[in-house]
């Protein structure tokens, strides 16, 4: 049946038992049962909202007494003829155009001066648009007027009152401006610390009726609202935005009034909201029961007057559910594409049994544990199939990544090709050389570094070894970038992340490759829960090494209190007089380079003179230079000195097989997994190590404490990951806080993480069906608009 079939159906018995005042309703048997049947069976377009509140008022309605069918009769007519006809899909022409009004400058907008517009800008909202998603962070029930007489302490309310007196008075020697107002029931005073007295004056006339919102508080015997929003009784516009409904309360904009926010949204909303599309098809809307986005940002920001309060302030509403979708959907969307595009794409099938590997393998002086023997399976897996391997390998520092690695690096040169490795950071680079150059002399291979501090003449040499084949095994940093580096025939990438490498740079690398699109293995030494890691790294599979080398102790982490310092340096002390080494470890002091400075050189000068004299002190900072840094790390490793104090910077870096303590002070200034990390450093070698967190201003029942306790409790990267996570956001502890990529502009990763696995269901099975989305044409523009730049989607478009 279609929508205006079923609309009459509907509509006829209802104007029937209503007209001539319901002179017809007594006579009219079994509406209830029509009814039901006929919303049950009511036409896709009725959204489910309004088919759930149609039942509901359908339900019982012949045991109802008459005034209360009326009502619901009349309601039901209501909804029935606001039920839009279901709009026809929009064309190419229509979204581009509706593009180009929501883009617009918020200086178009009457009422947004440029001063305003600046302080919205600070705020990330530069467009239409943006305003647009600007959502409500709260909400207030202003749809009834209470009486005084019903007043309670620490609720915001709604009066409506007589000015009986006004004025200026004092409060022992305070100026306050007072004003006295009563609806019959009870006396109210409204109070203001910061006013213009003359303005006040000629507002709060006796005899005047206002209505007065704000929070009810007791002064002595009698209730108050201090700094009341007020609106005369005759201000019709006021009153139909401010009362009567449920109210946005928009997290505050600089320079401007909650009121007058509140109207500019109002005036932008009623204008612009018709313009965004989403063209998410409606059967997935439908599937997952979602309302359009339109629909969703609309009664986000002004809900319908019979909208539950408690439903709109706790998530997921339906209308949240709906935009936290939105932003989901196209991000999966655009990795499902982009895994798509690799799968699609000429890779290299090579032979995996090898000669070398096997080699390997008998050569090196410890035995494999299976975690590594089952991610080689894997990845080998990958490697023999003829289109480009796209594989994350994550596990704990110091769980065997880099042998893996080797082993698909054995492969790869084997066939003929060679292999990049990119490392964030030079101190990494150097140190992956180190390591990667130990097993490559074992097996007869030439492998060269790359970096910045490499000698002019020394990189010339390189890029030539590399353009003619010699070089097999390119270590770097983004260097490896670079125009001038020509591979003659490159078929693995290997990309140390650390998270920070986006999708973008592996993309770049990759196209160093001729023709083929060489295998990409991603390691990460920082645990990614597996939340995270379907969102950000969608498009790879992934590998997970979660057991640890033979022989290997665990580290002991303890937490101290500051007063309780001493005793965590005297384990130092006896840990040094073993002949081990021992960091100390500040946090970073982002807002000042100078103050952060000054707090490592004053922290050093202390440990030198007061608590280990006998021994010798270094300091890291982040005002020396990477050569210096560089020479600071390798003495300690040649153990010139005992304790290198530094600021993170060592949070990845040189194995120092003889440093065996951490002490990290202010450990609650840090993210767990970054505590993680840092310990990682300690326990290189086959002593018993130890990490002493010290924790400032911190009480034994406080969060940050229990917080910390965990890192006392377990070894376990990826429950220490779960738990950050939960803490801090995803923007925070991926590092990505300034780079956008992650950034939405509602949806949370962990707190939505249920709709996050609907989003990607959907897409993913929409990609199935339509692999070059072919039949969404504007679902393909959209998809680009957002995601092109972040996830270098061009080759997509």
């Amino acid at each position: 049946m279609n929508f205006d079939s079923w609309l009459e159906k509907v509509l006829r018995p209802l104007i029937y038992v209503s007209k001539n005042n319901f002179a017809n309703l007594p006579k009219a048997k079994g509406l209830e049962k029509v009814l039901i049947s006929l919303i049950n069976n009511a036409p896709s377009e009725i959204f489910l909202t309004q088919k759930n509140e149609l039942l509901k008022l359908a339900s019982g309605l012949e045991s109802s007494d008459l005034e209360e069918k009326k009502r619901r009769i009349l309601r039901i007519i209501e909804i029935l003829k606001n039920q839009e006809k279901p709009q026809e899909p929009i064309s190419y022409e229509e979204y581009q155009a509706h593009q180009k009004i929501l883009k617009q400058p918020l200086t178009i907008i009457k009422g947004i001066g440029p001063k305003i517009a600046k302080s919205l800008e600070k705020k990330e909202i530069k467009t239409i648009e943006d305003l647009l998603f600007f959502i409500p962070r709260d909400y207030e029930d202003r749809r009834e007027v209470k009486l005084i007489s019903n007043l309670k302490e620490g609720e915001t309310t709604v009066i409506l009152g007589e000015i009986l007196k006004s004025g200026v008075s004092y409060l022992s020697t305070r100026r306050v401006f007072l004003a006295i107002l009563t609806d019959g029931t009870g006396f109210l005073t409204l109070k203001w610390f910061n006013f213009n007295e003359k303005f006040l004056k000629s507002l709060l006339v006796p005899g005047k009726k206002f209505y007065v919102i704000g929070e009810v508080s007791r002064f002595g015997r009698s209730w108050e609202i201090v700094h009341p929003e007020l609106i005369e009784e005759k201000d019709k516009e006021k009153l139909n935005l401010e009362f009567g409904r449920v109210v946005p309360i928009y997290s505050s904009v600089e320079g401007v009034s909650d009121k007058y926010f509140r109207k500019l949204m109002f005036q932008v909303v009623e204008t612009y909201v018709k313009y965004l599309d989403s063209p998410i098809p409606e059967e997935i809307l439908k599937k997952y029961k979602l309302l359009p986005l339109k629909e969703a940002i609309k009664n986000l920001h002004f809900p319908d007057k019979r909208e539950d309060l408690l439903t709109l302030k706790t998530q997921p509403n339906p209308y949240y559910k709906s935009l936290v979708f939105d932003e989901f959907f196209f991000l999966e969307l655009a990795l499902a594409l982009r895994k798509g595009k690799i799968k699609k794409e000429k890779g290299i099938a090579f032979k995996t049994e090898s000669r070398l590997v096997e080699k390997f393998i008998k050569k090196i002086p410890f035995k494999l544990t299976s975690a590594q023997k089952r991610v080689i399976e894997e990845i080998k897996g990958d490697m023999k199939k003829p289109v480009p391997m796209n594989r994350l390998l994550q596990g704990d520092v110091g769980c065997g990544k880099t042998v893996v690695a080797f082993v698909a690096a054995l492969i790869a040169i084997e066939n003929g090709y060679q292999v990049a490795l990119m490392a964030p950071t030079e101190i990494l680079a150097e140190q992956h050389y180190q390591n990667f150059r130990q097993y490559a002399q074992l097996m007869g291979i030439n492998v060269a570094l790359l970096t910045g501090g490499v000698p002019p003449s020394r990189k010339k040499e390189i890029y030539y070894g590399i353009s003619l084949g010699y070089v097999n095994f390119v270590i770097g940093t983004h260097a490896l970038f670079q125009e001038k580096v020509d591979f003659k025939k490159l078929g693995l990438v290997i990309i140390d992340e650390q998270h920070r490498f986006g999708v973008l740079q592996r993309a770049a690398l990759r196209e160093k490759a001729k023709g083929v699109t060489p295998d990409t293995l991603v390691m990460t030494a920082t645990p990614i829960p597996r939340t995270l890691a379907l969102t950000i790294y969608g498009d790879l599979d992934l590998s997970i090494i979660n057991e640890m080398p033979e022989g290997r102790k665990p580290i002991i982490t303890k937490l101290f209190l500051e007063y309780n310092r001493p005793k965590a340096y005297e384990e130092v002390r006896r840990e040094l007089k073993k002949g081990y080494q021992a960091y100390f470890i500040l946090p970073l002091i982002e807002e000042s380079e100078k103050l952060e400075l000054q707090a490592v050189l004053t922290y050093g000068e202390y440990l030198k003179k007061s608590v280990f004299p006998e021994f010798k002190i270094e300091i890291l900072h982040g005002r020396l230079s990477s050569l210096e840094k560089e020479k600071i790390m390798h003495a300690f490793k040649r153990r010139e000195f005992q304790i290198l104090v530094s600021t993170t910077v060592v949070e990845v870096g040189v194995d120092v097989p003889e440093a065996t303590v951490m002490v990290i002070e202010h450990a609650e200034r840090f993210g767990l997994s970054q505590l993680h990390q840092l310990r990682g450093r300690v326990g290189r070698g086959s002593a018993q190590s130890y990490c002493f967190l010290i924790a400032h201003k911190v009480s034994m029942n406080s969060e940050a404490f229990k917080r910390l306790q965990i890192l006392c409790e377990t070894n376990d990267g990826f429950r220490i990951a779960e738990e950050d996570l939960k803490l801090r956001g995803p923007g925070e502890f991926l590092g990505t806080k300034q780079s956008g990529y992650l950034e939405f502009r509602k949806a949370d990763l962990i707190r939505d993480y249920e709709i996050l696995l609907l989003a990607r269901e959907a897409a993913f099975k929409l990609l199935e069906r339509d692999p070059e989305l072919k039949n969404y044409p504007l679902l393909k523009e959209e998809l680009l608009k957002r995601w092109k730049e972040r996830l270098k989607l061009s080759e997509i478009a």
